[in-house]
């Protein structure tokens, strides 16, 4: 679901404050995500190890719907209630079912997952939480809550990221190379408390809920992205956040270069650069209820 940590703008946690602006920006990047990354959530959806087609699915930390469209396109016949806690987010994802003439096959359902007692979520046959997992308090509960949710014989897809997507080349900018990689260290050092799941082996814990690993693949995305516009929107909504952890802890140098990137009018700007690209990698872990 949305979340209010900088660093990390893709689909996925949750919290209880919502902040318009915030919720707005973010709401951007997700489409962005969603748009530039179509391809490799759909070939995740095509991957699933699906005894028969589900009919109702949950997406769990739907964001602005990425998983949510692109389930309701790999399986027509198919039911998604949509679970977040940002009004605004699914304000937008019912827009966008709505447009898409989808929102008959489209429910949504605002929560905390780190409340105590869920709202009625039905008996879904495919649980998909995708970058969420990570910024519960307490996953391994959610998990067994998710256990007993799944109608026997469901599946439960946990997708998360390796990290955030990296745009520029090694060597860019040219008077600092190598700023990227250093931004990210610098925001992944200053959160690393808060999210001591992010990067873990998912496996372990979902078999320690009661489910039966039933697959496992990682996506790795390297793609060219020197002539899409939404590619160059992309890493500037990204990096634009990683500045928002970062600025403290950056070196007056790095972070005036940093800057340079994201001034939209200035001539450095990322959107006017003709060398991004986008690499990232996820990772699912498929398992059974037994």
């Amino acid at each position: 679901m949305s979340h209010p940590h900088p660093h990390s703008p893709l689909t996925g946690a949750h919290h209880r404050l919502h902040r318009p602006a915030e919720d707005a920006a973010q709401a951007e990047i997700l489409d962005l995500d969603a748009e530039v990354l179509a391809e490799h959530t759909a070939a995740i959806t095509a991957w699933l190890p699906l005894t028969s087609a589900p009919s109702r699915i949950v997406d769990l930390g739907c964001g602005t719907g990425a998983g949510t469209f692109a389930l309701l396109d790999r399986f027509p016949a198919a039911h998604v209630t949509a679970v977040d806690s940002s009004p605004g987010h699914l304000d937008r994802l019912r827009n966008a079912a709505h447009a898409k003439g989808v929102a008959d096959r489209v429910h949504t359902v605002r929560a905390d997952l780190d409340a105590e007692a869920w709202p009625d979520l039905g008996a879904p046959d495919l649980v998909w939480a995708s970058a969420s997992m990570h910024h519960l308090a307490d996953p391994a509960r959610a998990l067994r809550a998710l256990h007993d949710l799944l109608a026997p014989g469901a599946l439960l897809a946990v997708v998360e990221l390796a990290g955030l997507p990296r745009f520029l080349p090694a060597d860019a900018p040219e008077e600092r190379p190598g700023l990227e990689e250093r931004c990210h260290a610098a925001a992944d050092r200053l959160h690393a408390e808060h999210l001591p799941h992010r990067g873990a082996d998912w496996g372990p814990m979902i078999d320690a809920a009661g489910f039966t690993l039933t697959g496992e693949r990682t996506v790795t995305v390297d793609m060219d992205g020197s002539h899409d516009p939404a590619v160059a929107r992309y890493a500037s909504g990204v990096l634009q956040r990683v500045r928002g952890a970062a600025a403290e802890t950056l070196a007056a140098g790095d972070l005036a270069a940093l800057d340079r990137l994201l001034d939209p009018d200035g001539p450095h700007s990322l959107l006017r650069r003709d060398d991004l690209s986008v690499r990232t990698e996820r990772t699912v872990w498929a398992a059974r209820r037994s």
